[in-house]
């Protein structure tokens, strides 16, 4: 039995940083990997951080006009995967940075940050999300963002 390798193994990521990029397009339905960190870099999200963006970002980005189908982490701990229907590059790329800045600019609470709306609602940090928020916000406002991997030779 052949087995046909995921799309994200086929790319050299020995060859790009942090930065959007878009992973695949099937139909309508457009993944972008937000990675926050470079690949194999030696510095990755820890659980916290990881936890608490999602939360916050998942929250944001749901309430954009935007069709979300999906936010989540990646397991390497390097960045985030975003799915999109009927996705129109620009208009993604604003909004995540506009879910950046919410993020930063958050009082109050974290979302979901319950024994009832989360299982591991112990392992939330407000803190931890801004500096993630602020820190992909740089990468995104001083990238090329093409969404383009580099592709292998």
């Amino acid at each position: 039995m052949d087995i046909k390798k995921n799309a994200s193994f086929c790319v050299d990521h020995r060859k790009f940083g942090e930065g959007l990029y878009i992973s695949r397009i099937d139909g309508d339905v457009t993944t972008y990997d937000m990675r926050t960190r470079r690949p194999n870099g030696g510095v990755y999200m820890d659980n916290v951080t990881m936890h608490t963006f999602e939360h916050m970002f998942s929250t944001y980005i749901r309430n954009t006009e935007l069709e979300v189908l999906y936010f989540g982490p990646m397991g390497c701990q390097t960045g985030f995967y975003l799915l999109i229907r009927n996705a129109d590059n620009v208009r993604v790329l604003a909004e995540i940075k506009e879910c950046c800045k919410k993020i930063i600019g958050h009082k109050g609470e974290v979302f979901g940050a319950s024994e009832k709306e989360c299982g591991n609602y112990r392992s939330l940090e407000l803190d931890t999300a801004k500096r993630e928020a602020q820190a992909f916000l740089e990468i995104l406002n001083k990238g090329k963002n093409d969404f383009k991997y580099f592709q292998e030779d």
